[in-house]
């Protein structure tokens, strides 16, 4: 059986396609988060998840690593989280998206949760799609809204329409862009922890860990940061970006890129900003000297107030732009860092 579903679009008179999911109906019940760590610490991303988890039903963590305990005790102190499961092995060291199914496959098939979801990140993006597949279920991405437990909201088209969806899979596999939830809490009442064994191997080693090259930065972390700067292609070269950073520290702004920055080379790729980058809302974003693309405004579109500094007058960012500035950056960035310092 099928259930038609229904999409609005942002762009007057747009026509858009009605898209189809099938299988059968899931009621309100046990929600799987899956953590997004890095063994020590929880992503601020992992709290977002539990918030629109805790939309859903009851909550329980699954946290997955060589040795996380600091991790599971951090998250069982989370407003909402019914429980903490944590499955340890060395195998588990860099979470490799094989390995991470088998673990959230194993679990699901222990406790038949109604909802298993992970932030839109790119480990999520990863692993996601593989334990959909596994089920035989669609897998949903980039859910901004709940509308209740089988209904959800979520962009397509860059951005520029939002899907509302209704599925009858039984078990609903979702990514959550955290953007669209606020953060939970940390609360006084701890969570129980309860150890679940690791599976046996089963994946064929199809991909292995190599090395991580880690960008060290004394600024804040882009995807969570209140305040963001990016920069354009108007910047013209790699030696006018610190311009840009001397306007994000007077901000105490994250600093992000938009695609022809990063492909140019002037910027490192964990600065992209855009539908193939990082997807951020701060409360302030200052765009300073792009233009606007589709794929840029994607990532950015969902900020509390925007601040566009452009010399094209009929540049797309304007659209959008709480506040525009046409005027040459390399003469309005230093003047708004003056009277920031001032």
């Amino acid at each position: 059986t099928t259930k038609m579903l229904a999409l609005s679009s942002r762009l007057p008179g747009k026509v858009c396609n009605v898209r189809y999911f099938s299988s059968s109906r899931a009621t309100l019940g046990r929600v799987l988060v899956v953590a997004d760590h890095d063994q020590t610490t929880v992503s601020p991303s992992t709290l977002n998840t539990i918030t629109a988890g805790s939309q859903l039903g009851d909550v329980e963590v699954l946290v997955a690593g060589a040795s996380c305990g600091s991790v599971a005790s951090a998250i069982a102190n989370v407003k909402g989280v019914k429980k903490v499961i944590t499955v340890e092995s060395p195998e588990l060291l860099h979470t490799l998206p094989e390995r991470l199914t088998e673990v959230v496959l194993s679990e699901q098939a222990k406790s038949n949760y109604t909802h298993v979801i992970a932030p839109a990140s790119a480990a999520g993006k990863d692993f996601i799609p593989r334990v959909g597949a596994y089920l035989d279920v669609q897998p949903i991405s980039e859910v901004q809204q709940i509308v209740s437990e089988d209904t959800f909201v979520r962009p397509v088209y860059a951005g520029n329409a939002i899907l509302t969806l209704k599925s009858k899979d039984a078990v609903k596999v979702m990514t959550i862009r955290t953007t669209g939830f606020a953060a939970a809490e940390v609360g006084t009442d701890a969570a129980p922890i309860v150890a679940s064994e690791a599976p046996a191997v089963a994946s064929s080693n199809k991909s292995e860990w190599l090395n991580a090259e880690l960008q060290k930065s004394e600024r804040p972390e882009l995807t969570s940061a209140t305040r963001v700067v990016s920069a354009g292609r108007g910047i013209k070269s790699a030696e006018n970006l610190p311009l840009v950073y001397e306007l994000a520290d007077s901000l105490n702004a994250a600093v992000g890129a938009s695609r022809a920055v990063v492909d140019a080379g002037w910027a490192p790729n964990d600065m992209q900003v855009g539908q193939t980058g990082k997807i951020v809302a701060p409360t302030l974003y200052v765009a300073v000297g792009i233009s606007g693309a589709i794929q840029h405004l994607a990532g950015m579109k969902g900020s509390k107030t925007i601040v566009a500094i452009n010399s094209d007058p009929d540049a797309p960012i304007f659209q959008v732009a709480d506040y525009g500035l046409v005027a040459d950056l390399f003469t309005a960035v230093p003047e708004f860092v003056k009277e920031i310092k001032n």
